[in-house]
Formats: C-alpha cells, structure tokens, sequence
C-alpha cells in the first residue's frame, strides 16, 4: 500500500466537497481521488467551465445517432408507413365494397320479403273471401234443398187429381227459391 499524503485546503472548500461526497452517497476521501482519475484521464482542464471537448464529443454522438435515425426511417419507418397506408386503403376499398354490394344487396332482400309478405296478405284476403262465399253457398244449398223437400211432401200430399193447387205449389216455390 502507498504512503498517503495531505493536502490542505480552506473551509469553504471543505464544504463544498462534503456537499458533494453527501450527494455522492460516498467519503470525501474516494470523491477527491475519482475527481483526479477523471480529470487525468479525460485530460479536461478544472478551469475551463465551458468544456470544448464535451461540447464536440456530445455533437459528434448526436450526429451518430441522428444518423443512425435517419438510416433505420428510410430503411424500416418508411417502408412500414408505406405498407401501412396501402393496407389501409385496401381496407376502404373492402369496406365500400361490402357496403356497395352486401348491404345493397340486403335491401333488395327485404324489399322482396316485403313484397312477399304483401302478396300474402292479399292471398289471405282472397282466400278469407272464397271461404265466406263458400260459407254462402252452403247455406243457399240447404235453402234449396229445405224447399225442395217441402215442395216434394206438399205435391205428394196433393195427390195427382188436384192440377190448380199444384200449379200454385209449383209457383210458391218458385217465388221462395227467388227469395234465397
């Protein structure tokens, strides 16, 4: 191990040093010896506060880094954003499509379902119609068919020797068969 040494320095400066070494989180002792490491190997000058070298070595890792933008934009960014903006205009064009040709062909759809659905309202217009009229025509036929066995009794009651009363049985249910 080396001989240590002393340095001496006034009180102000000692206690800017402790602030420092405090914030460090280390003893003043390793603060001063990396200050002198850091200046030995950088070469920097304590004096010179505007630091012309870090100026230049952050300028010149600015620029690298820029470059290094800038080739990964034109190599990765750009090429991306382009497939990007095709695919999305292949997607709009989907969409137009389906909107085009899928939802117009839905309301042709339901224009027919509807159509359908009137012509089968008028079929069961007609067909309710047909039914009352067949309705009709049943209750005419047992009329008829009630005169008819009445006519047939009252002649057959009449006997054959009675041609007047026949006569007019025959023209009453002629006048009741005219009533229906």
């Amino acid at each position: 191990m080396e001989p240590l040494r002393t340095i001496k320095f006034n009180t102000t400066t000692d206690q800017k040093l402790d602030k420092v070494a405090l914030a460090l989180g280390r003893s003043k002792r390793l603060v001063f010896v990396q200050m002198v490491d850091y200046f030995h190997r950088n070469k920097k000058d304590p004096t010179d506060l505007n630091d012309d070298l870090l100026k230049n070595s952050l300028s010149k890792s600015h620029k690298t880094y820029m470059g290094f933008i800038k080739s990964q934009e034109d190599l990765l960014l750009i090429p991306i954003k382009q497939g990007v903006d095709k695919m999305i205009g292949n997607q709009r064009d989907i969409v137009k499509f389906f909107n085009e040709q899928v939802l117009g062909a839905n309301k042709t759809l339901l224009k027919n379902q509807q159509q359908m659905l009137d012509k089968s309202a008028e079929s069961d217009k007609v067909i309710k119609l047909v039914f009352q009229r067949m309705e009709v025509a049943d209750q005419l036929k047992a009329k008829f068919l009630q005169i008819l066995n009445g006519y047939i009794k009252s002649r057959e009651e009449l006997g054959s020797f009675k041609g007047r009363e026949k006569e007019e049985l025959a023209e009453l249910t002629r006048k009741q068969v005219e009533n229906i």
